[in-house]
């Protein structure tokens, strides 16, 4: 049922959509453009993830990961993003995590849906030639993956970010900076404030061709070690883009940066922009 909801949820919601400039997670504040859609999908394969809550250590596979987005007018974007089929395959348990007990999966694997993000971006101030622009992101993140499945909190978060960015030459630089207001997996009544961040480029290297990195996460700014399940999160990421006509493809690979975060992963996948209808 939890698939099926996600299924039905992306493509009864084409107004609402995802728009990540894969394979970065740094949001640009640029926007598609008014009766544009994109919709954007591919796979990911992190090593040594770990789930503190459910005490779960394993390799994590998406696939996919998708998302839509829909220019809504010039300056603004509905987003949604998610994934049908995330498969956890487990190298290790911590029977003393708080919420061992209530994982179902007794095998070497688990799976759940990937957790849907709804939200919206907005391009505040144009770049000029000495100007950046600048923007502003909101997103919520839905509790679709369930707690049993070992590698879900059934938690709903809040974020909100400005956005900046700016072209020199043939380098574009993107920067994120702003909280995330996330619900503790083991008292729902209490929350955790993470500073979330984003720094990203993007060099062209041909008119098709482009080299892209960034380093993207959030960071627990409470006083003391953060509550179980908002711990600090980031990674670095390297890969590079190649588009041809409406169709871009992208392949990344990414580093963790703190220890509850994969040593290593890829991602690779595709993005199609087309015009989708006309605003009155």
């Amino acid at each position: 049922m939890r698939k099926l909801g996600f299924v039905l949820a992306l493509f009864a919601c084409v107004a609402p959509a995802a728009a990540q400039q894969r394979p970065l997670d740094t949001q640009d504040p640029e926007t598609i453009g008014a009766g544009r859609v994109l919709v954007e999908g591919g796979i990911s394969g992190a090593h040594d993830i770990n789930y503190p809550s459910s005490g779960l250590k394993g390799n994590l596979w998406q696939l996919p990961v998708l998302g839509v987005d829909v220019g809504i007018s010039s300056i603004a974007d509905l987003q949604i993003t998610g994934g049908p089929y995330n498969y956890l395959s487990i190298t290790s348990r911590d029977p003393l995590a708080p919420l061992a007990d209530v994982v179902t999966a007794t095998g070497d694997s688990t799976h759940a849906v990937e957790d849907i993000t709804i939200g919206a971006k907005i391009r505040l101030i144009t770049e000029t030639g000495r100007r950046p622009s600048f923007g502003f992101r909101f997103a919520t993140r839905l509790p679709n993956a369930t707690r049993k499945s070992g590698i879900g909190q059934d938690t709903t978060d809040f974020g909100a970010s400005i956005l900046a960015a700016k072209t020199v030459q043939s380098v574009r630089v993107v920067a994120n900076l702003g909280y995330i207001i996330m619900s503790e997996p083991l008292d729902g009544t209490r929350q955790n404030d993470a500073l979330a961040y984003g720094l990203s480029f993007a060099r062209a290297v041909t008119n098709r061709t482009e080299i892209v990195g960034e380093l993207n996460g959030r960071a627990s700014v409470r006083s003391g070690v953060a509550p179980i399940g908002t711990e600090s999160r980031g990674r670095l990421k390297l890969g590079g883009r190649f588009t041809q006509g409406p169709v871009r493809l992208d392949a990344a690979i990414f580093f963790g940066l703190n220890t509850v975060d994969p040593t290593v992963g890829f991602m690779a996948g595709a993005t199609y922009v087309f015009n989708a209808f006309k605003l009155p």
